[in-house]
């Protein structure tokens, strides 16, 4: 745990020394800021404080900034021959992935950490549900876990950062999207229920209002387990 102690610490001390974070950071409280208090639909549209939009909000501007922030995360070192640098010292694959995971899953947590006004304030206006909102930032560290997970699959892929964006996004339409739709045209029955269950919105949304079911915190689990296991397994086949 040591190798990945100090990893997370590079990592981190390598992204905070970077423009780069702090352009993301912005632009996350600039597009969440604006929609969630000026928009036309913003959290008082209903006529009352709505944690639910607040965590639709945060939710999707996730879907957007993971992508950028994991898209570097293999290509980059592969593209510039880091790996053939860090693979002559003794650390395993997992460490290397598990640090950079946990380094980028710190920035998200970070990110999220700073919306806390925005959940004081509307506490302040109205009657919340504490647990819903706690069970609403578990989901969505859940959820960037997931992301995450697939954005480093994805990154592992290619040694070109653009392209991994894009795949990275496209993996994300299908979860959040496209297995949704084909449960829509199977209607019901097993493969209806089957792809309900692989689509993710279906799990964030049950969490965030505050029901927090095993299934729910299975698929997260293993989803994030499998697309960081593919990921192992592709830096392995390129290390030898």
């Amino acid at each position: 745990m040591d190798v990945v102690k100090v990893i997370i610490e590079k990592e981190l001390k390598v992204t905070f020394n970077s423009l780069l974070i702090y352009i993301a950071y912005v632009a996350f409280f600039c597009v969440t800021g604006f929609t969630c208090w000026f928009s036309g639909k913003n959290v008082f549209y209903s006529g009352q404080a709505s944690l639910s939009y607040l965590f639709s909000v945060f939710y999707w501007t996730l879907f957007f900034l993971i992508p950028a922030l994991t898209m570097k995360s293999i290509s980059e070192e592969r593209k510039d021959g880091i790996f053939e640098l860090l693979f002559s010292k003794p650390i395993k694959t997992w460490q290397l992935i598990a640090g950079k995971y946990f380094a980028i899953l710190i920035q998200i947590a970070i990110c999220l950490a700073l919306t806390f006004p925005y959940y004081i304030t509307i506490a302040s206006l109205g009657h919340v549900d504490h647990a819903v909102g706690f069970c609403g930032y578990l989901g969505l560290l859940l959820v960037s876990g997931c992301y995450i997970s697939i954005g480093m699959f994805a990154s592992s892929l290619t040694s070109n950062t653009i392209v991994a964006f894009f795949v990275t996004f496209a993996l994300l339409i299908w979860f959040q999207f496209l297995f949704e739709f084909i449960a829509e045209l199977w209607g019901a029955g097993f493969m209806a229920a089957l792809f309900t269950y692989l689509s993710m919105g279906e799990h964030f949304d049950a969490i965030s209002r505050g029901i927090i079911d095993t299934k729910d915190l299975v698929y997260f689990i293993t989803l994030t387990t499998i697309f960081l296991s593919l990921t192992r397994h592709y830096i392995s086949k390129n290390r030898f």
